[in-house]
């Protein structure tokens, strides 16, 4: 065999050697699961093997630890985080700290601070702050990619002190508000008379205790001789569980109204209707919109879900989770989700990303200043280079009070409500 045919049959098997590898282990890969832990630890060591023995600087093993569990908890939801021992200590002072917020619920959009909804009445409220907005800077320091827990605690400080959010709005340039902290309490349910014996019930808040007043605020419409209700729960975000399926009793006779999720979608608890609770039988319809989450959402998915009536508006945003604190061998903390808040049929609020979270009307009424809602990315423009780099406020500009354009969502409800059958009440 002359040299150049001998040559040949060298790259051929080689060839024929690499390829049998390669496919061995495509082979591997493929059977091996996406969510194998053990594979996802053995990535996990090799990329701490580089920094260990490759980095051109000696490394702070210390920054490296804190930074891939930060990661680790960044990638699973919002509300799940990386504490440090200081962070613990404040954990665990709670309400004993003289630290005071500004009043807005809050999430994560696209690793920016996103307000859900600002409690009616809070700081946040009275400066001007709307739900839909992104924070961008808190204080000029960038509060995209970190965690919701520190954007929280840079929110937070001593009573009356202000803080400077610049803020992102959709359809509006770039504006700065200052925002001064203070403690606060949402204003008590609200209540009117429509035309055709139409009552409106107004929340404004589902912590503990507001069911209560809720309840008495629709005893007082049926005095007034209230035939069908409209529940007005628009930008009412967070609260407790309990509150809302206690709400949704008033007007849901019988059926699951909502459950509690924990790992491998086991139901923890389950929370039904009790017909001795039941107030009002009559003809009811739920006003939602983007910034209803949380105990809000289990009234919107109880009338949904049980037919009770059509919930109308915008679809909601999607929260409602339980959080626990485990304290690492360090004294660093894990504060990690571990309960999900579900509708009654097991669905939970809080999916994996926006478009599987919330609750969709029955009855989708847009308003036009959300119609044409840009996304989070859109409205930061750009600026994915460079984040860090706080950016000049735009002139302040006198502010000019607009008039009031119609409440179509709360007209459509009162127009739905005007063609159904009146009912006797309970």
């Amino acid at each position: 065999m002359s040299f150049k045919s001998k040559f040949l049959m060298i790259v051929l098997s080689a060839s024929l050697a690499m390829y049998s590898i390669a496919g061995a282990w495509i082979a591997t890969r493929a059977q091996q699961p996406a969510n194998d832990p053990n594979a996802q630890q053995k990535i996990f060591e090799s990329v701490l093997q580089h920094i260990q023995n490759d980095y051109v600087d000696e490394p702070n093993m210390e920054k490296v630890r804190a930074g891939a569990l930060r990661g680790l908890a960044y990638g699973l939801d919002p509300y799940s985080t990386y504490l440090t021992q200081e962070q613990v200590k404040d954990y665990h002072a709670g309400a004993k700290s003289n630290q005071v917020g500004i009043g807005a619920e809050l999430s994560q959009a696209s690793s920016f601070l996103y307000v859900v909804a600002p409690v009616k009445g809070s700081p946040a409220d009275q400066a001007g702050v709307r739900a839909g907005d992104v924070i961008e800077y808190i204080d000029g320091k960038a509060t995209r990619d970190i965690s919701l827990y520190d954007a929280r605690q840079l929110l937070n400080g001593v009573v009356g002190t202000e803080v400077k959010l610049r803020i992102l709005r959709s359809g509006a340039r770039p504006l700065t508000l200052g925002v001064k902290r203070g403690t606060f309490r949402a204003p008590a349910a609200e209540a009117h008379m429509e035309q055709g014996r139409i009552g409106v019930l107004r929340i404004n808040s589902l912590d503990g205790g507001e069911a209560a007043d809720a309840k008495a605020k629709l005893q007082d419409l049926m005095k007034q001789g209230a035939q069908k209700i409209v529940i007005d729960l628009r930008s009412v975000a967070g609260g407790d569980i309990q509150e809302g399926v206690t709400v949704s009793n008033f007007f849901v006779r019988e059926g699951a109204i909502a459950k509690t999720i924990g790992r491998e979608q086991k139901v923890l608890k389950s929370f039904d209707a009790d017909a001795k609770v039941t107030l009002f039988n009559g003809p009811a319809v739920v006003l939602i919109d983007s910034g209803t989450a949380g105990a809000a959402e289990v009234v919107a998915s109880a009338f949904s879900e049980t037919k009770r009536g059509d919930v109308v508006g915008e679809k909601s945003f999607g929260a409602g989770a339980e959080q626990e604190l485990f304290t690492l061998r360090d004294g660093d903390g894990l504060l990690l989700t571990t309960v999900k808040w579900a509708s009654g049929s097991g669905k939970p609020f809080l999916g994996e990303d926006r478009t599987h979270s919330g609750i969709a009307p029955t009855v989708e009424v847009k308003r036009p200043e959300t119609a044409e809602a840009a996304d989070v990315d859109d409205l930061a423009g750009g600026d994915e280079d460079k984040p860090n780099q706080p950016k000049p406020s735009a002139p302040s500009e006198p502010v000019v009070p607009k008039p009031q354009p119609d409440d179509i969502q709360l007209k459509k409800a009162i127009e739905i409500l005007r063609d159904k059958p009146v009912q006797k009440a309970a």
